[in-house]
């Protein structure tokens, strides 16, 4: 006998931490709002009510609420956590990062289809998180040219990216999974350290149908200085936390070092590869006197 029982819909919800990209922000929102799936709810915590345009946010579809916490990435995302109540799937967006219409009506086929999927990433069609940014016209020009598989497949990946990533909320709750609020303001490497709170509870996956862009937009950002102490201090404390490999942390140390050092030669472009360079010789000088905190960036000017 056929079982005829109606499937339950899926609740999901879209959460954004966001600081100084009010109008990146509301370009994303559009965006968002073109969803063939609507999310249930839309919640956004900025790091200062400047940061949103609400009016706009009150006009969509699913109209956005506003959720405070202290600033910072981490603080401001766990706020969204904490707010986000009885749901199935909670969907972080960059507020930069713009989705394909079809992106939450696959992150719903992906987690019904695969039960032991507990977190998701996708393609990521074009990012610019090394370069100058990407325009509006131009990202919304890849989407529109974006011509995603027949069959999509899903692939074991470490962790999610953060600019894009859907999490399961019951292995949320059963983890207690939380993000490290000592990984203040950017975060950087906040989204392995999370991801490997999970790792106990199902697959974490990076799945082809899932699609976007990531406009990089420099808008907002950490200081080169904070960024660059951010790029040693914050691996380190990973590693000596036991949510990143000792390996992995020299390499996600060494490879910016190396970079801001080969940057700091050549002509300065958007990436502040001298500050950062101080950022990250700070840090290991921090290291070596046994003095090291991701924290310290709130002091550094």
């Amino acid at each position: 006998m056929t079982d005829t029982t109606p499937t339950q819909p899926t609740v999901i919800i879209v959460g954004f931490a966001t600081s100084g990209r009010r109008e990146v922000l509301r370009d994303t929102l559009i965006q968002l709002d073109r969803q063939e799936l609507r999310p249930q709810r839309i919640l956004i915590c900025p790091s200062s009510s400047d940061d949103v345009d609400w009016d706009h946010a009150a006009s969509l579809t699913i109209p956005a609420e506003r959720i405070d916490g202290s600033r910072g990435l981490t603080a401001q995302r766990n706020a969204i956590l904490d707010a986000a109540g009885d749901v199935d799937l909670i969907v972080f967006l960059d507020d930069d990062y713009l989705p394909t219409d079809r992106f939450l009506a696959e992150v719903e086929l992906i987690f019904r289809q695969n039960p032991d999927v507990v977190a998701a990433t996708g393609h990521v069609l074009a990012d610019s998180v090394h370069g100058p940014g990407i325009g509006l016209q131009e990202a919304l020009a890849i989407l529109a040219d974006d011509q995603p598989p027949e069959n999509g497949d899903i692939r074991p990946v470490e962790n999610t990216y953060g600019c894009n990533m859907v999490f399961r909320m019951t292995a949320i709750r059963r983890a207690g999974a939380r993000f490290d609020e000592n990984l203040p303001l950017y975060g950087w490497q906040e989204d392995v350290d999370f991801c490997s709170q999970l790792a106990d509870e199902g697959r974490i996956v990076h799945a082809t149908t899932l699609r976007g862009v990531h406009r990089a937009v420099k808008l907002g950002r950490t200081s080169g200085l904070r960024f660059g102490y951010s790029q040693i201090a914050n691996t380190v404390y990973l590693a000596r936390k036991g949510t990143m490999r000792r390996v992995r942390a020299l390499r996600l140390s060494s490879a910016p070092l190396i970079a801001n050092i080969v940057g700091s030669l050549l002509p300065q472009g958007r990436i502040d590869r001298r500050g950062r360079l101080r950022g990250n010789l700070l840090a290991l000088r921090d290291l070596l006197l046994g003095r090291l905190d991701p924290r310290r960036i709130l002091s550094l000017d």
